[in-house]
């Protein structure tokens, strides 16, 4: 394992070894189990820039997530995706590497919708910038958000810029019955739900509510069940599922052994699924294969040419 502690040692790091691959708190680990060289940015911590007033914060890549948390707390500020795994100790390069969301991904968006800049090391040893630390719009392909989800096969994250959002005033979770059509409406209606999940067995649903108190309180009468706990969603983050597949919300039915998250789009579950990706487990770690783009051959060899990095496929 090497552990660099600057971004100049990461480019290092990169190019000591013919074949590396970089991890982070290691939350995740079969999305780095392959043979290769570690390269450990756990000593890349710390966030570089953080300004309030524009919504935008920029942190090293082994940065605990819980350290960042707690910095936007302090001025009214957060990640409104839900970032997973928190406690366990996930990095907000992992974060971006695996491109795991929570359940705020249903209202707001997952990872890539709130990235706006990196910083990496390629396959040819280039430290590179690119993306932003503004919100903007840019021009051209927007590599940042290609890296969400890229399980560090392209290049090693060193930092990262993201936008937060202002924290919402109050929370409120209701508990009841799972009902497709129940759901869709939920979903598609003025109460703009934060959040919208189905626990494992199918038969209970959680609809989060955030904004003002008293409207909330309003709200939960209009659409009913029963007033629980907020800190359910802390333990739906937590939980260490093995894998996570992709559904659209009329396959909620064949998913009653997992925990189906974001409206129905997505499930975690510990039983092996008849496709997706594996998390944790000594399993192949896309079950039932995946689709392949043009486009990931072109960034791979534009940034790795002779495979510095793992593939997808390892």
């Amino acid at each position: 394992m090497i552990t660099p502690s600057s971004l100049t040692e990461l480019r290092d790091a990169v190019l000591s070894a013919p074949r590396v691959l970089a991890v982070g708190a290691e939350t995740k680990p079969r999305l780095s189990a392959v043979d290769a060289v570690k390269i450990s940015t756990r000593q890349l911590r710390g966030i570089t820039e953080y300004e309030p007033s524009e919504f935008t914060f920029t942190a090293l890549a082994g940065t605990p997530v819980r350290e960042i948390i707690a910095a936007l707390a302090e001025k009214g500020q957060y990640l409104p995706f839900d970032p997973m795994l928190v406690e366990a100790g996930s990095t907000i390069g992992g974060v971006v590497a695996s491109g795991l969301s929570g359940p705020g991904r249903f209202r707001y968006g997952g990872v890539r919708d709130f990235i706006l800049g990196v910083r990496f090391v390629d396959g040819m040893g280039r430290l590179l910038r690119l993306g932003g630390k503004v919100v903007k719009n840019a021009a051209g392909f927007d590599v940042p958000k290609f890296l969400v989800g890229s399980l560090g096969r392209f290049g090693v994250i060193g930092e990262v810029t993201f936008k937060v959002f202002p924290r919402r005033e109050s929370m409120l979770t209701l508990e009841m019955p799972f009902d497709a059509d129940r759901m869709a409406c939920i979903a598609n209606s003025r109460f703009e739900a934060d959040a919208l999940d189905v626990l494992p067995g199918g038969e209970t649903m959680l609809v989060r509510l955030a904004g003002p108190g008293k409207a909330l309180e309003v709200l939960a009468k209009e659409i009913g069940g029963e007033i629980i706990d907020n800190a359910i969603w802390n333990e739906i983050c937590e939980t260490r599922w093995n894998f996570k597949t992709d559904l659209t919300p009329d396959q909620i039915g064949d998913f009653k052994a997992a925990h189906v998250s974001c409206g129905g789009n997505v499930a975690f579950s510990t039983m092996l699924p008849s496709r997706g990706l594996t998390l944790r487990g000594d399993f192949p770690l896309w079950i039932g294969g995946r689709p392949r783009f043009a486009i990931e051959a072109a960034v791979k060899q534009a940034l790795d040419p002779q495979n510095h990095f793992p593939t997808l496929d390892d």
